[in-house]
Protein backbone atom coordinates (compact mmCIF):
# COMPACT_ATOMS: atom_id res chain seq x y z
CA UNK A 1 0.00 0.00 0.00
CA UNK A 2 1.63 3.22 -1.05
CA UNK A 3 0.21 5.72 1.45
CA UNK A 4 0.96 9.96 1.44
CA UNK A 5 -0.05 12.55 3.92
CA UNK A 6 -1.95 15.90 3.04
CA UNK A 7 -0.75 18.87 5.24
CA UNK A 8 -3.85 20.89 5.39
CA UNK A 9 -2.85 24.64 5.96
CA UNK A 10 -5.18 27.28 4.09
CA UNK A 11 -7.18 24.89 2.04
CA UNK A 12 -9.39 23.54 4.15
CA UNK A 13 -11.49 21.99 1.31
CA UNK A 14 -12.24 18.76 -0.80
CA UNK A 15 -13.70 20.26 -4.07
CA UNK A 16 -10.17 21.90 -6.47
CA UNK A 17 -7.60 20.72 -3.34
CA UNK A 18 -4.50 19.95 -5.82
CA UNK A 19 -2.46 18.08 -2.78
CA UNK A 20 -5.75 16.46 -1.75
CA UNK A 21 -6.42 15.54 -5.71
CA UNK A 22 -2.94 14.77 -6.39
CA UNK A 23 -2.65 12.37 -3.16
CA UNK A 24 -5.61 10.43 -4.12
CA UNK A 25 -4.19 9.99 -7.49
CA UNK A 26 -0.91 8.63 -6.89
CA UNK A 27 -1.38 7.08 -3.04
CA UNK A 28 -3.54 4.08 -1.96
CA UNK A 29 -4.01 5.50 1.33
CA UNK A 30 -4.47 9.00 2.37
CA UNK A 31 -3.79 10.57 5.81
CA UNK A 32 -5.31 14.49 5.58
CA UNK A 33 -3.69 16.46 8.47
CA UNK A 34 -4.51 19.29 10.36
CA UNK A 35 -2.09 20.71 12.84
CA UNK A 36 -3.75 23.48 15.42
CA UNK A 37 -0.38 25.26 15.72
CA UNK A 38 -0.19 26.83 19.47
CA UNK A 39 2.00 29.60 18.49
CA UNK A 40 -0.23 30.73 15.95
CA UNK A 41 -2.49 33.72 17.39
CA UNK A 42 -6.75 33.81 16.99
CA UNK A 43 -9.55 36.09 18.19
CA UNK A 44 -12.61 33.92 18.97
CA UNK A 45 -14.10 34.94 15.97
CA UNK A 46 -11.55 33.66 14.12
CA UNK A 47 -11.29 30.17 16.66
CA UNK A 48 -14.91 29.92 15.96
CA UNK A 49 -14.78 30.12 12.31
CA UNK A 50 -11.74 27.42 12.08
CA UNK A 51 -13.28 25.14 14.38
CA UNK A 52 -16.30 25.11 11.98
CA UNK A 53 -14.59 24.80 8.75
CA UNK A 54 -12.52 22.03 10.21
CA UNK A 55 -15.51 20.21 11.28
CA UNK A 56 -16.87 20.67 7.97
CA UNK A 57 -13.74 19.41 6.33
CA UNK A 58 -14.27 16.44 8.50
CA UNK A 59 -17.49 15.18 8.05
CA UNK A 60 -16.24 15.76 4.00
CA UNK A 61 -14.05 13.16 3.91
CA UNK A 62 -15.52 10.98 6.32
CA UNK A 63 -18.35 10.95 3.63
CA UNK A 64 -16.12 9.74 1.38
CA UNK A 65 -14.63 6.99 3.85
CA UNK A 66 -11.59 9.32 5.14
CA UNK A 67 -11.22 11.17 7.93
CA UNK A 68 -9.61 14.56 9.04
CA UNK A 69 -6.73 14.04 11.25
CA UNK A 70 -6.03 16.21 14.09
CA UNK A 71 -2.98 17.28 16.18
CA UNK A 72 -1.76 20.26 18.31
CA UNK A 73 1.72 20.95 18.09
CA UNK A 74 4.29 22.29 15.78
CA UNK A 75 3.01 21.02 11.91
CA UNK A 76 6.16 20.02 10.83
CA UNK A 77 7.15 17.91 13.72
CA UNK A 78 3.37 16.25 13.25
CA UNK A 79 3.43 15.47 9.56
CA UNK A 80 6.74 14.12 9.67
CA UNK A 81 6.28 11.68 13.00
CA UNK A 82 2.61 11.13 11.15
CA UNK A 83 4.28 10.23 8.16
CA UNK A 84 6.48 7.60 9.94
CA UNK A 85 3.95 5.90 11.94
CA UNK A 86 2.06 5.07 8.67
CA UNK A 87 4.63 4.59 6.55
CA UNK A 88 3.82 7.28 3.90
CA UNK A 89 5.70 7.46 1.28
CA UNK A 90 5.84 11.60 0.71
CA UNK A 91 3.99 14.92 2.28
CA UNK A 92 1.75 17.17 -0.07
CA UNK A 93 1.37 20.68 0.76
CA UNK A 94 -0.25 24.02 0.09
CA UNK A 95 2.07 26.89 -0.74
CA UNK A 96 1.95 30.45 0.52
CA UNK A 97 3.95 32.99 0.56
CA UNK A 98 3.64 35.05 4.14
CA UNK A 99 7.01 34.43 6.03
CA UNK A 100 5.74 32.00 8.83
CA UNK A 101 4.65 29.61 5.98
CA UNK A 102 7.85 30.12 4.22
CA UNK A 103 9.76 29.19 7.57
CA UNK A 104 7.34 25.99 7.78
CA UNK A 105 7.96 24.68 4.12
CA UNK A 106 11.70 25.61 4.80
CA UNK A 107 11.57 23.48 7.39
CA UNK A 108 9.24 20.39 6.36
CA UNK A 109 11.64 20.28 3.29
CA UNK A 110 14.39 20.12 5.76
CA UNK A 111 12.75 17.03 7.33
CA UNK A 112 11.58 14.77 4.71
CA UNK A 113 15.22 14.90 3.09
CA UNK A 114 16.29 13.25 6.42
CA UNK A 115 13.50 11.16 6.57
CA UNK A 116 13.61 10.39 2.60
CA UNK A 117 10.46 11.57 2.84
CA UNK A 118 9.05 13.11 -0.88
CA UNK A 119 7.51 16.56 -0.29
CA UNK A 120 5.16 18.53 -2.96
CA UNK A 121 4.18 21.61 -2.68
CA UNK A 122 0.96 22.59 -4.90
CA UNK A 123 -0.69 26.29 -5.53
CA UNK A 124 -4.03 26.25 -4.21
CA UNK A 125 -4.26 30.00 -2.51
CA UNK A 126 -4.38 32.11 -5.36
CA UNK A 127 -5.75 31.86 -9.08
CA UNK A 128 -2.27 32.63 -10.74
CA UNK A 129 0.21 31.65 -8.81
CA UNK A 130 2.67 34.08 -7.65
CA UNK A 131 5.68 34.08 -9.55
CA UNK A 132 4.04 33.20 -12.71
CA UNK A 133 3.48 36.62 -13.83
CA UNK A 134 6.76 38.93 -14.98
CA UNK A 135 6.72 42.45 -16.16
CA UNK A 136 7.73 42.87 -19.99
CA UNK A 137 9.95 45.55 -19.27
CA UNK A 138 11.60 43.58 -16.59
CA UNK A 139 11.60 43.18 -12.90
CA UNK A 140 10.62 40.51 -10.67
CA UNK A 141 7.15 41.26 -9.83
CA UNK A 142 4.50 43.57 -10.64
CA UNK A 143 4.68 46.79 -8.75
CA UNK A 144 1.26 48.32 -9.85
CA UNK A 145 -2.15 46.92 -10.17
CA UNK A 146 -3.27 47.75 -13.76
CA UNK A 147 -0.66 46.19 -15.72
CA UNK A 148 -0.88 43.23 -13.42
CA UNK A 149 -4.66 43.32 -14.24
CA UNK A 150 -4.03 42.83 -17.69
CA UNK A 151 -1.96 39.82 -17.50
CA UNK A 152 -3.82 38.30 -15.57
CA UNK A 153 -6.56 38.46 -17.30
CA UNK A 154 -4.57 36.65 -20.01
CA UNK A 155 -2.80 33.99 -18.08
CA UNK A 156 -4.19 30.32 -18.77
CA UNK A 157 -5.21 29.33 -15.25
CA UNK A 158 -5.61 25.89 -14.27
CA UNK A 159 -8.92 24.21 -14.26
CA UNK A 160 -10.66 23.14 -11.41
CA UNK A 161 -10.02 19.77 -9.83
CA UNK A 162 -13.22 17.55 -8.83
CA UNK A 163 -13.62 16.29 -5.03
CA UNK A 164 -12.07 12.64 -4.31
CA UNK A 165 -14.80 10.25 -4.82
CA UNK A 166 -12.73 8.27 -2.01
CA UNK A 167 -10.43 8.84 0.65
CA UNK A 168 -8.78 5.66 2.20
CA UNK A 169 -7.31 6.21 5.68
CA UNK A 170 -5.04 3.66 6.84
CA UNK A 171 -6.29 1.99 9.78
CA UNK A 172 -5.38 2.05 13.19
CA UNK A 173 -4.82 5.72 13.37
CA UNK A 174 -7.01 7.97 15.69
CA UNK A 175 -8.09 11.19 14.32
CA UNK A 176 -8.09 13.52 17.06
CA UNK A 177 -10.84 15.93 18.66
CA UNK A 178 -11.87 18.76 16.65
CA UNK A 179 -10.45 22.06 18.25
CA UNK A 180 -12.95 24.19 20.32
CA UNK A 181 -14.33 27.63 19.34
CA UNK A 182 -15.80 30.34 20.43
CA UNK A 183 -20.14 30.23 20.69
CA UNK A 184 -22.03 29.90 17.08
CA UNK A 185 -22.71 33.61 15.99
CA UNK A 186 -24.47 32.46 12.92
CA UNK A 187 -22.72 35.22 11.25
CA UNK A 188 -20.56 33.40 8.65
CA UNK A 189 -20.24 30.30 9.62
CA UNK A 190 -16.74 28.69 8.45
CA UNK A 191 -16.56 25.69 6.27
CA UNK A 192 -16.82 24.72 2.62
CA UNK A 193 -20.78 23.56 2.38
CA UNK A 194 -21.31 27.22 3.74
CA UNK A 195 -19.01 29.10 1.19
CA UNK A 196 -19.83 27.04 -1.44
CA UNK A 197 -23.57 27.61 -0.88
CA UNK A 198 -23.00 31.29 -0.35
CA UNK A 199 -21.38 31.76 -3.32
CA UNK A 200 -23.61 30.45 -5.21
CA UNK A 201 -27.14 32.38 -3.84
CA UNK A 202 -24.68 35.34 -3.84
CA UNK A 203 -24.00 34.64 -7.70
CA UNK A 204 -27.84 34.17 -8.33
CA UNK A 205 -29.06 37.16 -6.56
CA UNK A 206 -28.13 38.91 -9.90
CA UNK A 207 -26.19 41.52 -7.59
CA UNK A 208 -25.01 44.39 -9.85
CA UNK A 209 -21.43 44.11 -8.05
CA UNK A 210 -19.88 47.21 -9.70
CA UNK A 211 -23.03 49.63 -8.29
CA UNK A 212 -23.64 48.56 -5.16
CA UNK A 213 -20.53 46.95 -3.32
CA UNK A 214 -19.51 50.29 -2.42
CA UNK A 215 -23.51 51.10 -0.52
CA UNK A 216 -22.62 50.57 3.50
CA UNK A 217 -26.25 50.33 4.70
CA UNK A 218 -26.91 47.83 2.28
CA UNK A 219 -24.13 45.15 2.72
CA UNK A 220 -24.49 43.71 -0.41
CA UNK A 221 -20.77 42.58 -1.08
CA UNK A 222 -20.61 38.24 -1.14
CA UNK A 223 -18.47 38.49 2.08
CA UNK A 224 -16.56 35.79 0.79
CA UNK A 225 -13.40 37.14 2.03
CA UNK A 226 -13.43 34.87 5.84
CA UNK A 227 -13.94 31.84 3.03
CA UNK A 228 -10.99 32.44 0.54
CA UNK A 229 -8.46 33.12 3.44
CA UNK A 230 -9.24 29.56 4.93
CA UNK A 231 -9.02 28.14 1.59
CA UNK A 232 -13.36 26.85 2.41
CA UNK A 233 -13.40 27.82 -1.72
CA UNK A 234 -11.13 27.63 -3.91
CA UNK A 235 -10.44 31.33 -5.61
CA UNK A 236 -10.18 29.51 -8.91
CA UNK A 237 -13.49 28.25 -8.52
CA UNK A 238 -14.67 31.63 -7.22
CA UNK A 239 -12.97 34.00 -10.68
CA UNK A 240 -14.41 30.83 -12.22
CA UNK A 241 -18.25 30.98 -11.52
CA UNK A 242 -17.83 34.63 -10.93
CA UNK A 243 -16.60 35.53 -14.51
CA UNK A 244 -18.92 37.41 -15.48
CA UNK A 245 -18.67 39.98 -13.30
CA UNK A 246 -16.15 41.94 -14.13
CA UNK A 247 -15.63 44.13 -11.04
CA UNK A 248 -15.89 40.92 -8.58
CA UNK A 249 -13.36 38.89 -10.19
CA UNK A 250 -11.56 42.18 -10.26
CA UNK A 251 -11.11 42.07 -6.31
CA UNK A 252 -9.92 38.57 -6.76
CA UNK A 253 -7.33 40.17 -8.88
CA UNK A 254 -6.06 42.11 -6.36
CA UNK A 255 -5.98 39.32 -4.17
CA UNK A 256 -3.14 37.77 -5.95
CA UNK A 257 -1.50 41.28 -6.86
CA UNK A 258 -0.64 41.11 -3.05
CA UNK A 259 0.45 37.84 -2.74
CA UNK A 260 2.81 38.46 -5.62
CA UNK A 261 4.28 41.52 -3.76
CA UNK A 262 4.49 39.49 -0.65
CA UNK A 263 6.83 36.74 -2.58
CA UNK A 264 9.30 39.44 -3.18
CA UNK A 265 8.90 41.58 -0.37
CA UNK A 266 9.07 39.35 2.86
CA UNK A 267 9.15 42.63 4.58
CA UNK A 268 5.74 43.97 3.94
CA UNK A 269 4.18 43.74 7.24
CA UNK A 270 7.21 45.81 8.71
CA UNK A 271 8.40 47.85 5.96
CA UNK A 272 7.44 50.44 3.46
CA UNK A 273 7.35 48.88 -0.05
CA UNK A 274 7.59 52.01 -1.25
CA UNK A 275 11.68 53.11 -1.61
CA UNK A 276 12.68 56.25 0.06
CA UNK A 277 9.51 57.46 2.18
CA UNK A 278 9.89 59.54 4.86
CA UNK A 279 7.67 57.47 7.70
CA UNK A 280 7.27 60.90 10.37
CA UNK A 281 4.15 59.14 12.83
CA UNK A 282 2.67 61.13 15.52
CA UNK A 283 2.83 59.16 19.11
CA UNK A 284 -1.03 59.43 20.47
CA UNK A 285 -1.23 56.08 22.58
CA UNK A 286 -5.16 57.77 23.66
CA UNK A 287 -5.65 58.91 20.07
CA UNK A 288 -4.62 54.97 18.72
CA UNK A 289 -6.94 53.32 21.71
CA UNK A 290 -9.81 55.41 20.35
CA UNK A 291 -9.90 54.44 17.20
CA UNK A 292 -9.50 51.10 18.03
CA UNK A 293 -12.79 51.13 20.52
CA UNK A 294 -14.56 53.10 17.83
CA UNK A 295 -14.78 56.07 20.28
CA UNK A 296 -13.20 59.00 18.00
CA UNK A 297 -16.11 60.85 17.67
CA UNK A 298 -16.65 60.35 13.96
CA UNK A 299 -18.89 58.62 13.60
CA UNK A 300 -18.61 56.45 9.93
CA UNK A 301 -15.17 55.82 11.89
CA UNK A 302 -16.58 54.55 15.04
CA UNK A 303 -18.99 52.64 12.98
CA UNK A 304 -16.35 50.58 10.72
CA UNK A 305 -14.60 49.59 13.95
CA UNK A 306 -17.13 48.80 16.18
CA UNK A 307 -18.38 46.43 13.18
CA UNK A 308 -14.94 44.96 13.07
CA UNK A 309 -14.88 44.22 17.18
CA UNK A 310 -18.43 42.92 16.69
CA UNK A 311 -18.32 40.47 13.57
CA UNK A 312 -14.51 40.26 12.76
CA UNK A 313 -15.22 41.50 9.78
CA UNK A 314 -15.85 45.28 8.08
CA UNK A 315 -17.04 46.18 4.73
CA UNK A 316 -14.40 47.09 2.10
CA UNK A 317 -15.60 50.61 1.93
CA UNK A 318 -15.27 51.28 5.53
CA UNK A 319 -11.87 49.74 5.65
CA UNK A 320 -10.44 52.26 3.40
CA UNK A 321 -11.95 55.09 5.58
CA UNK A 322 -11.25 53.75 8.84
CA UNK A 323 -7.71 53.45 7.61
CA UNK A 324 -6.89 56.39 6.29
CA UNK A 325 -8.34 57.98 9.45
CA UNK A 326 -5.81 56.54 10.95
CA UNK A 327 -2.61 57.09 8.97
CA UNK A 328 -3.56 61.00 7.15
CA UNK A 329 -6.22 62.44 9.24
CA UNK A 330 -4.32 60.97 13.08
CA UNK A 331 -1.11 60.58 11.52
CA UNK A 332 -0.44 57.58 13.38
CA UNK A 333 1.51 54.62 11.40
CA UNK A 334 -0.03 52.08 9.60
CA UNK A 335 1.54 48.98 11.41
CA UNK A 336 -0.77 49.94 14.71
CA UNK A 337 -3.46 49.81 12.12
CA UNK A 338 -3.00 46.58 10.51
CA UNK A 339 -2.08 45.12 14.06
CA UNK A 340 -5.57 45.43 15.24
CA UNK A 341 -7.13 44.43 11.76
CA UNK A 342 -4.86 41.07 12.14
CA UNK A 343 -6.04 40.38 15.83
CA UNK A 344 -9.52 40.60 15.05
CA UNK A 345 -10.43 39.93 10.97
CA UNK A 346 -11.67 36.67 9.79
CA UNK A 347 -10.33 37.37 6.54
CA UNK A 348 -6.73 39.03 8.51
CA UNK A 349 -4.78 37.80 5.36
CA UNK A 350 -0.89 38.90 5.61
CA UNK A 351 -1.00 40.05 2.62
CA UNK A 352 -3.84 41.56 1.22
CA UNK A 353 -3.91 43.20 4.99
CA UNK A 354 -0.54 44.55 4.89
CA UNK A 355 -0.41 45.46 1.03
CA UNK A 356 -4.10 47.37 1.68
CA UNK A 357 -2.91 49.64 4.94
CA UNK A 358 -0.05 50.48 2.99
CA UNK A 359 -1.49 51.43 -0.11
CA UNK A 360 -4.21 54.08 1.74
CA UNK A 361 -1.09 54.88 4.29
CA UNK A 362 0.78 55.81 1.04
CA UNK A 363 3.52 53.79 1.72
CA UNK A 364 2.76 50.91 -0.90
CA UNK A 365 1.92 50.12 -4.58
CA UNK A 366 -0.89 53.41 -4.65
CA UNK A 367 0.47 55.34 -7.76
CA UNK A 368 -1.31 58.73 -5.58
CA UNK A 369 0.42 57.81 -2.72
CA UNK A 370 -0.88 61.74 -1.28
CA UNK A 371 -4.98 60.52 -1.54
CA UNK A 372 -7.21 60.75 1.29
CA UNK A 373 -10.22 59.81 2.30
CA UNK A 374 -12.30 62.61 3.97
CA UNK A 375 -14.59 60.56 6.03
CA UNK A 376 -17.58 63.21 5.84
CA UNK A 377 -17.49 63.19 2.08
CA UNK A 378 -17.41 59.34 2.43
CA UNK A 379 -19.73 58.76 4.70
CA UNK A 380 -22.30 60.92 2.69
CA UNK A 381 -21.51 59.43 -0.41
CA UNK A 382 -21.64 55.95 0.40
CA UNK A 383 -23.83 55.78 3.27
CA UNK A 384 -26.46 58.81 2.37
CA UNK A 385 -29.10 58.01 4.89
CA UNK A 386 -27.11 57.35 7.83
CA UNK A 387 -28.41 53.80 7.96
CA UNK A 388 -25.05 52.11 8.64
CA UNK A 389 -23.53 54.48 11.21
CA UNK A 390 -27.37 54.01 13.02
CA UNK A 391 -26.93 50.39 12.94
CA UNK A 392 -22.93 50.56 14.69
CA UNK A 393 -23.79 53.65 16.85
CA UNK A 394 -26.84 53.14 18.68
CA UNK A 395 -25.88 56.58 20.32
CA UNK A 396 -26.88 58.05 16.99
CA UNK A 397 -30.57 56.37 16.64
CA UNK A 398 -32.53 59.33 16.66
CA UNK A 399 -30.44 61.50 14.34
CA UNK A 400 -31.73 61.26 10.92
CA UNK A 401 -30.89 61.58 7.50
CA UNK A 402 -27.20 62.34 7.08
CA UNK A 403 -27.14 64.58 9.87
CA UNK A 404 -25.98 61.96 11.62
CA UNK A 405 -22.16 62.32 10.09
CA UNK A 406 -21.83 65.08 11.77
CA UNK A 407 -23.54 64.97 15.11
CA UNK A 408 -21.18 67.80 16.00
CA UNK A 409 -22.92 70.20 13.75
CA UNK A 410 -26.38 69.85 15.85
CA UNK A 411 -27.47 72.35 18.12
CA UNK A 412 -25.77 72.35 21.71
CA UNK A 413 -28.71 70.77 23.19
CA UNK A 414 -28.97 67.97 21.19
CA UNK A 415 -25.52 67.13 21.19
CA UNK A 416 -25.67 66.72 24.71
CA UNK A 417 -28.61 64.19 24.58
CA UNK A 418 -27.08 62.18 22.43
CA UNK A 419 -24.11 60.71 24.78
CA UNK A 420 -21.85 60.06 22.25
CA UNK A 421 -18.25 61.35 22.85
CA UNK A 422 -15.09 61.40 21.12
CA UNK A 423 -12.05 63.44 21.29
CA UNK A 424 -10.92 63.21 18.06
CA UNK A 425 -14.24 64.55 16.30
CA UNK A 426 -13.91 68.11 15.21
CA UNK A 427 -15.11 71.12 17.97
CA UNK A 428 -18.95 71.69 18.03
CA UNK A 429 -19.34 74.94 16.27
CA UNK A 430 -20.47 77.88 18.49
CA UNK A 431 -24.09 78.28 18.19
Amino acid sequence: MRTAVVLFTRDLRVADNPALHAACEVADEVVPLFVADPGVPGSPNRRRFLAESLADLRESLRHRGGDLVLREGDPVTEAVKLARETGAFGIGLAADVSAFAAAREHRLRRACAEERLSLKVFDSVTVVPPGALRPSGGGDHYRVFTPYWRAWQGFHRRPELPAPHRVRLPDGITPGRLPTGGPATGLMPGGETEGRARLSAWLRSGAEYAEIHDDLAADRTSRMSPYLHFGCVSPVAVADQAGGVEAYVRQVCWRDFYHQVLAYFPDLPHKAYRRNVDEQWADDQSALDAWRAGRTGVPIVDAGMRQLAAEGWMHNRARLITASFLTKQLGLDWRAGAAWYASLLLDADVANNNGNWQWVAGTGNDTKPYRRFNPVRQAERFDPEGDYVRRWVPELAGVTGKAVHQPWRLPEAERRALRYEGSLAPEPEPT
